[in-house]
């Protein structure tokens, strides 16, 4: 907390590095010059805390995606972001230390791929009964008492921890609401305190049961989780178990989003499950394409992890949207548009059985696409458009850019992360490999990570997870040098 270098790193992530940069809290500030980041890391020194106060949050609402309903964010001051960031930096190792090895929100080093990967693991073998749950408002209700309890650190930080809990929030029409539970989602160190509360599931589920009853598995994503086991007794006990002791921290799971499942066979109406944007099912198969048990045992099935119906139908509704809006704008325009949204929600779900999703993407978008050029042309036939916007079967302007679609990307297949490594262990060389291979870095930045062996050109250090990575020209593109000539990657 002390240390210089770590306070400077703390203002530099929440002024400089982080996506919410631009988004001030009550006292307005949104942009900080580099002099006062200077004088700001020298604020955050623990010898200034007793005259610190953390301020209230500024309370805003963002819709749920696809949903009518909205949720809440609190965005705290830059300088309470900067400590909080600095806070998250000391407590964080180790709690990563302990922290369960099925739980992959809101975590360096893991992410919805790892999660996807283990689901497959549990249900490539064996037909399970699935519980798909969801906590209710989980950042808004935990028991403030209870978390605190939990985090066995100093009592410096502890005390900051307690004034961000209860420093309350204004609201848009300007009042002021006390906070009697809940982390405010929003906040740098908001995600660790909820895995923090959320920390002892998987092991006090586990406990309830014997080796003769089966043990439970489960696979958590923040306050999302899914629950398999092999019999319906197993997994009626699992929620029992599950609601009882998310209730020990000031928390339920939520009616709505809790059902009882299978992965083969339709029980209480329904079969397999959506998870983080995925469809989980198990699928009868014949003895060529079905799976095999470790002893070349056909088992008369096969999973298979595909994006969710609900996925596509957002994602098709925001590209519909992106071709209506730019109705009068330049084709290169849409193009740019258009390849900002295919190629994350692509690289998402990559990883996965996604290509025949992916085919029928790229059919809705060729349609969308003629009613755009129809729309400019309404006297023009289909054979006109195509002459005119399509180029060898490419929507494309010369030399100002090419609609990439989505059977473009390619599925990759993602390496799961080792049980309970953490980026903290101290074995970088690991980390930085994980880093090059990542199914999301197959782009620039992950070709030149592995030319570079995953070290930075100008201090040698190996990179790491959530570390801002920068491309360097050895001839600038101002005097005529392209991407991936000559280049080097440099933190």
């Amino acid at each position: 907390m002390k240390s210089e270098a770590a306070r400077l790193l703390a203002v530099r992530r929440v002024t400089q590095d982080n996506q919410g940069k631009k988004t001030a809290g009550i006292d307005g500030v949104k942009s900080v010059k580099p002099k006062d980041r200077l004088t700001m890391s020298k604020l955050i020194h623990p010898k200034y805390k007793k005259r610190y106060k953390p301020k209230p949050v500024r309370r805003i609402w963002i819709p749920k995606p696809g949903k009518d309903e909205k949720r809440p964010l609190g965005i705290p001051t830059m300088l309470d972001r900067s400590i909080q960031a600095l806070t998250k930096m000391a407590i964080e190792p180790e709690w990563e230390a302990i922290f369960e090895p099925h739980s992959y929100g809101f975590r360096l080093g893991r992410s919805v791929q790892d999660a996807m990967s283990q689901i497959h693991r549990y249900t490539c073998q064996k037909e399970k009964y699935i519980l798909d749950a969801d906590i209710k408002g989980c950042f808004d209700n935990i028991n403030h008492k209870k978390l605190l309890a939990k985090i066995k650190t100093t009592s410096g930080i502890k005390h900051l921890i307690q004034g961000w809990l209860k420093a309350g929030v204004m609201n848009e029409d300007g009042g002021f609401e006390t906070i009697k539970a809940g982390t405010q989602q929003g906040g740098v160190i908001s995600p660790l305190l909820a895995n923090i509360a959320l920390h002892g599931m998987e092991e006090a589920l586990i406990e309830a049961y014997t080796r003769k009853d089966g043990f439970p598995q489960i696979v958590r994503y923040a306050d999302d989780f899914v629950v398999f086991h092999e019999n319906e007794a197993g997994i009626i006990k699992a929620r029992n178990q599950i609601e009882q002791w998310v209730k020990d921290i000031g928390l339920q799971l939520k009616p709505s989003k809790t059902r009882y499942s299978h992965t083969l066979k339709r029980y209480q109406g329904n079969v397999g499950c959506d998870f983080l944007g995925f469809t989980v099912r198990q699928f009868p198969a014949g003895k060529h394409s079905s799976s095999k048990d470790p002893h070349g045992n056909i088992l008369g099935f096969k999973v298979i992890i595909r994006p969710s119906k609900e996925a596509v139908k957002r994602h098709r509704a925001k590209t519909k949207e992106i071709t209506r809006k730019n109705r009068a704008k330049p084709q290169e325009v849409l193009i740019m548009e258009l390849n900002r949204a295919i190629r994350g929600w692509a690289d998402y779900y990559k990883t996965q059985a996604s290509k025949a999703t992916f085919n029928t993407c790229d059919y809705i978008l060729w349609w969308q696409i003629m009613r755009w050029a129809k729309y400019r042309h309404p006297g023009r036939t289909r054979k006109q458009m195509k002459a005119k916007y399509w180029k060898d079967g490419k929507f494309t302007v010369e030399g100002k850019g090419q609609l990439r679609m989505h059977s473009e990307t390619a599925i990759v297949r993602h390496s799961q992360v080792e049980g309970a490594r953490s980026p903290y262990d101290g074995d970088i060389p690991y980390w930085s490999k994980r880093l090059s291979n990542h199914p999301m870095l197959k782009t620039e930045k992950g070709i030149l990570l592995k030319r570079c062996k995953g070290k930075c050109i100008s201090c040698g250090l190996h990179f790491r997870d959530g570390d801002r990575l920068e491309v360097d020209h050895h001839i600038p593109l101002y005097l005529g040098g392209k991407n991936m000539d000559h280049l080097n990657i440099s933190g």
